[in-house]
């Protein structure tokens, strides 16, 4: 049976602690994840690559990347770090962990926001959460990039995204587009 179930599910050499170590980090994350699953990239990132050595650095990055790429909601990207951590099990892990405080959580403060939604206190914290999300999303990019930090194109890139975003209406798609061609020509 042992057999038959890591041929089915396969947990990539994690057993049931490690697992339960996933399944807890990604629960204690899903807990800090204003702005959504992505920004904690970055703790996502120390724990899998640099603390447990389950992932390198150019996996992380390209899980993170496929996920994104495909169409769904954002929070996938966690679904193919589970799974190229430890398989289903992992996937599985990774998700449940990630999920149920987050909506646990959304559930109960949107039904007393609803009703709180004029109180001065409930203003300023919800402005003060703009800056907040804008950090953690500038880390996770750093993050991500990190497999390609020292290559001057990818900074090109980044100047002309960001310049492209600031000063014209584009959609971002064409800068996606432009990523991968220049990627696919070996240029990062």
């Amino acid at each position: 049976m042992t057999e038959f179930w890591t041929a089915s599910f396969g947990t990539h050499g994690l057993g049931a602690l490690q697992l339960m170590q996933l399944f807890g980090h990604f629960l204690l994350l899903s807990l800090l994840a204003v702005g959504g699953a992505i920004t904690t990239a970055p703790e996502m990132q120390r724990y899998l690559v640099d603390q447990q050595g389950w992932l390198t650095a150019e996996q992380f990055s390209a899980s993170v990347g496929l996920a994104q790429a495909a169409p769904g909601p954002n929070v996938l990207f966690i679904a193919v770090l589970g799974w190229n951590t430890a398989g289903a099990l992992g996937m599985l892990a990774a998700m449940v962990g990630i999920l149920i405080p987050s909506c646990t959580l959304a559930w109960s403060a949107s039904r007393w926001l609803a009703s709180h939604r004029q109180a001065p206190a409930v203003t300023v914290f919800t402005a003060g959460l703009a800056p907040l999300t804008i950090g953690l999303l500038g880390s996770t990019s750093w993050v991500l990039a990190e497999p390609v930090r020292s290559q001057p194109v990818a900074w090109l890139l980044v100047a002309v995204s960001v310049w492209v975003m600031l000063r014209t209406r584009w959609s971002p798609m064409w800068l996606i587009g432009l990523g991968a061609l220049v990627g696919a020509a070996g240029g990062v």
